[in-house]
């Protein structure tokens, strides 16, 4: 039996990924790299990345609105909005407020939260714990980055990785017994702060010349121990949110990891003894776009029809701080109608939505 007597459901889902797309050929002008490097490492064969007028609140407000649209409701019928973002608009006021804002959903409180790549999933747990509460009917939970503003172009062994994206879900109580969110696990491991961070513009390193001219506002990373923290936490947390939904590897009929590394996942893969054919994968297109991955992904899922009604579905991520977490749902919602889709842009579909979304790329530079 599920461990939580009361549960909740992803009443409707939206994503949205911007125009401008940067392939492995334009990195290769760039950088000492190769596209073949790049595939062989990663997986990644291109990322989306912000236009200069685009922050990641306009890219949360497209995929908000989606997700709204999906669900069949309004920004009025909102009562939170909580965002996971490493990459906000500005330190304050917070991307939610400002999404709020944009939304023009009025009643809601807002708040973001900050769990790097586990953000989606730590605000799952968020909005299932104030729902559960009664305090609240229903959460808009958002996961959006503009990664690019903080990737240092000069170094090759980070610049290929990441991009810019924004997933949405509004979150309800759930409308059957033993479906939606079936259990939720999160951890983290502050030993590992050091690994993966944005070493200055903070109050350890205010801003300033030396700060600037050494790069220090750029994304680090120690790549060897990520991936074996990675593999780790994946594992564990996969374990351990099956263990409280009370269930096994078997009855996952969907996996939905982190998009961070194509050679992480299938390590954790193969370890865990899921079949490859129930892992869901859009690293080739997007690149790890932290905290949005796991709900573009989830969106995707559903509109290639990987994700049906009754089907479970395991989410899996990690990030920075050191955090992870998984979470198990039982799907319940619906198949989107074209009110969902069909617009370009970053109020758009992410190009997934395409049985190759290759076919549609447009060179960045």
């Amino acid at each position: 039996m599920p461990y939580r007597e009361t549960s909740v459901t992803v009443a409707g889902l939206g994503s949205a990924v911007p125009d401008r797309i940067l392939t492995n050929g334009d990195l290769e002008r760039m950088v000492d790299t190769s596209d073949e490097w790049i595939v062989e490492r990663t997986g990644i064969r291109q990322r989306r990345v912000a236009a200069p007028h685009e922050a990641t609140s306009d890219l949360a407000l497209a995929a908000s609105r989606k997700a709204l649209s999906d669900a069949g409701m309004d920004p009025a019928d909102l009562d939170l909005i909580i965002v996971g973002t490493v990459t906000p608009d500005m330190p304050f006021p917070s991307t939610a407020c400002l999404l709020q804002a944009a939304l023009g959903a009025r009643r809601a409180a807002a708040m973001d939260l900050g769990a790097a790549c586990t953000g989606f999933i730590y605000g799952l747990a968020a909005a299932e714990g104030f729902l559960a509460s009664g305090r609240f009917r229903t959460v808009l939970v958002v996961g959006a980055e503009t990664l690019s503003r903080i990737t240092d172009y000069e170094d090759r062994s980070t610049c290929v990785l990441f991009g810019d994206g924004a997933g949405a879900a509004v979150v309800r109580r759930a409308t059957s017994v033993g479906g939606g969110l079936l259990s939720v696990y999160l951890a983290a491991d502050g030993r590992g702060a050091g690994i993966l961070r944005l070493p200055a513009g903070g109050s350890r390193r205010p801003a300033d010349a030396d700060t600037v001219a050494s790069r220090q506002h750029f994304i680090r990373m120690d790549g060897r121990e990520v991936f074996r923290f990675a593999v780790r936490a994946m594992v564990s947390a996969v374990k351990e949110s099956l263990r409280r939904a009370g269930l096994r590897v078997a009855d996952v009929d969907l996996f939905i990891p982190h998009q961070a590394n194509t050679r992480i996942i299938d390590t954790a893969v193969r370890m865990l003894g899921i079949p490859p054919a129930r892992v869901f994968h859009t690293i080739e297109a997007y690149g790890n776009i932290s905290s949005a991955s796991i709900p573009v992904s989830l969106d995707e899922a559903r509109r290639r029809g990987r994700l049906r009604p009754g089907d479970t579905v395991l989410l899996v991520a990690f990030g920075a701080g050191l955090t992870y977490g998984g979470a198990v749902l039982r799907w319940e919602a619906a198949v989107p109608g074209a009110s969902a889709a069909g617009e370009g842009g970053a109020a758009g579909s992410p190009s997934g939505t395409d049985s190759n979304p290759q076919e549609r790329t447009q060179s960045m530079t």
